[in-house]
């Protein structure tokens, strides 16, 4: 049985980045709406580790402000970027006196599954390893520091690819860069390390010559161990993962037509039975629910979609759509807009921090900012709530059952009643009791024969 409770987990998080040819550190460029450093953080979550470091240099203080929540990290710097091994030692003033198992992650690895983290701890504590290493047979090892076992998977030697001879290079067992040690034991042997190599740098893996045993145990998907280098290999690791993604819900009984036009955040829940459009993009906690058919042409952010509802050619941020809906084409749901069941949002429509009441019908050309309306209100095409007033943002309500006539302005702060009828052209400044008839308009005026007197006049 495995001893979470004893589990501390280091992520290299100190370097640079050169190649990714950006200011900002390497470990916070996104994949999939998190950070590389946020996603292999996140890996951590089956082994539960009771103490979590982040070994920092370049930019440490971005790589700190980067976690919303930091009460529960510890942050190392690394001042000198010398290795591995170098960013290692800096441990030891943090983790005296602790006696369980060390995870050594790195921060630019982030498509590692849960999954397999616990096995290796699993692995690691049966056998009472001084260390376990993650390893992968790759096609290409090419880059790759090699692995040397026997035929029980203890590990003799570990070289880096630089340091390979021709002999060496025919293996393709690699190292994974991933390692789970007993702390007591590598923390006597960290100060042995030398820079006895190609680049001078403190090597973590030269701890496995004087640790024993030392394990190796194979990962099954190798791309678990892919780091990202530059933007190339991110955009590749984008690939996987967007891959998993599709796999897992298309296995969960979600369509997908053309799924290589879709993306899809690891942070969306959908139900079985709904149906994803060509160019549809998903992003954030964003929950769809049965039955619902998103797109072609749609991002959903943040949001959350109810049950048999469609969305076509839309944008739909930080907000709510009910059961039942239907959305677009063209429509920009934002800000908290919350859409109740068996409305109607329609062609070129702006909805923002805005509840609109069960079947109400908002059908083209409008734009409604902090209002609230009420149940089966019709909103007439080129309605408009004129919410701030150059200072401050003011509310307009509607009430049930009313209707707004085409090219209606509303200046909030205003309140309308219920089934009250808005004319057509109407820019409405008071509120208005129910079942009243609103006309806001300047009486029409004819002038006959009106461009044959300015010809006149002209002449």
């Amino acid at each position: 049985m495995m001893d979470r409770n004893m589990v501390a987990v280091a992520i290299l998080a100190a370097g640079k980045g050169t190649r990714m040819k950006s200011n900002l550190p390497k470990v916070l460029h996104t994949l999939g709406g998190r950070s590389l450093v946020q996603r292999v953080l996140d890996s951590c979550h089956l082994i539960a580790p009771s103490r979590k470091l982040i070994i920092i240099g370049y930019e440490g203080e971005q790589v700190k402000q980067s976690f919303e929540d930091t009460s529960s990290l510890e942050f190392v710097e690394q001042k000198e970027q010398l290795g591995t091994g170098h960013a290692i030692q800096q441990l030891l003033p943090h983790l005296q006196g602790f006696n369980g198992d060390l995870f050594v992650l790195n921060g630019d690895a982030p498509l590692l599954r849960p999954e397999t983290l616990e096995k290796l701890l699993h692995i690691h504590q049966k056998n009472h390893n001084a260390a376990t290493l993650l390893t992968a047979n790759l096609p290409n090892p090419k880059g790759y520091g090699r692995v040397f076992c026997d035929g029980n998977n203890y590990v003799s030697q570990i070289v880096e690819d630089r340091d390979c001879n021709a002999a060496q290079k025919k293996n393709h067992r690699v190292n994974g860069g991933i390692y789970c040690f007993n702390w007591p034991k590598l923390a006597q042997v960290l100060p042995k390390l030398s820079t006895n190599n190609d680049q001078q740098e403190y090597y973590l893996t030269e701890v496995v010559d004087y640790l024993n045993p030392v394990m190796a145990v194979d990962v099954e998907d190798y791309y678990e161990i892919n780091g990202i280098n530059d933007r190339y290999q991110l955009s590749e690791a984008n690939d996987i993962l967007q891959d998993r993604i599709k796999k897992h819900w298309m296995n969960a009984g979600v369509t997908m037509i053309d799924p290589d036009s879709i993306t899809i955040d690891d942070t969306v829940t959908l139900a079985p039975d709904v149906i994803l459009e060509p160019q549809t993009h998903l992003r954030g906690k964003t929950c769809i629910g049965s039955k619902s058919r998103i797109g072609p042409g749609s991002l959903i952010e943040n949001s959350s979609v109810g049950e048999q509802v469609t969305v076509l050619y839309s944008v739909i941020t930080d907000s709510e759509v009910a059961d039942n809906c239907r959305v677009g084409p063209y429509t920009h749901l934002r800000g908290e807009a919350k859409i109740e069941q068996s409305c109607r949002i329609g062609n070129f429509v702006e909805i923002k921090k805005t509840q609109v009441g069960t079947k109400s019908n908002v059908a083209h050309l409008s734009y409604l900012g902090d209002a609230t309306l009420g149940k089966q209100v019709n909103v007439g095409a080129g309605t408009i709530t004129a919410n701030y007033d150059g200072y401050q943002k003011h509310q307009t309500i509607i009430g049930d059952r009313t209707k707004t006539g085409a090219n209606s302005v509303f200046v909030a702060p205003v309140t309308l009643g219920e089934e009250v009828t808005v004319a057509a052209g109407s820019v409405v400044t008071n509120d208005v009791p129910d079942h009243a008839l609103v006309i806001a308009r300047q009486r029409q005026r004819i002038i006959e024969d009106w461009k044959a007197k300015m010809a006149q006049k002209q002449s």
